[in-house]
């Protein structure tokens, strides 16, 4: 049995089928959508705190998918990157081409979290605050606030910092 939302946010799996990327299977707490792309550095340094909290968090019913939001980037080149950095069985991947779940959710940078749990959009935001700013990087994130905002739901408690300031790469699709 499938979870089904009010509100349908349509986008494309890496073989073109249309999905809803706000379904989810039963028993599914909250869907984390980490917006990336291929080429951006930060997204791509992020790959094992990606990984990390998913082996963490997927096992209390949180779902994770990677959302490419980039009419440029292809099926195989998501593929390729998806391999590269070992989200294959972490994370399932998504294509939005028509940035309908970047204006769903609000995203405007890559990498940036959303997580949607109870209907409704409970975070947006940095993974953590390893990178203050562009090219300003700490030696070790001190907050982890993707991380806090899972454990939270989890715990069928509110999210402490619902949104905060990602940092990297502009969706490009967005300016057009």
């Amino acid at each position: 049995m499938l979870l089904v939302p009010l509100l349908a946010v349509m986008v494309q799996t890496l073989a073109g089928a249309s999905v809803d990327a706000l379904q989810a299977p039963a028993g599914t707490k909250a869907i984390v959508f980490l917006f990336t792309s291929t080429d951006c550095p930060i997204s791509n340094r992020y790959a094992p705190e990606v990984r990390r909290i998913a082996e963490r968090f997927a096992p209390q019913g949180v779902v994770f998918r990677l959302v490419y939001p980039s009419r440029a980037e292809t099926a195989a080149a998501i593929r390729a990157h998806m391999q590269a950095f070992s989200y294959e069985g972490a994370t399932e991947a998504l294509r939005d081409s028509r940035l309908a779940l970047v204006k769903f959710s609000g995203a405007t940078i890559t990498p940036e979290a959303v997580v949607y749990a109870g209907g409704r959009i409970v975070y947006r935001g940095r993974i953590d605050d390893r990178y203050v700013d562009l090219g300003v990087e700490r030696p070790a994130a001190t907050t982890h606030d993707l991380a806090d905002a899972l454990a939270a739901v989890v715990a069928g408690e509110a999210v402490p910092h619902p949104k905060t300031q990602a940092v990297g790469c502009y969706i490009a699709d967005l300016a057009r």
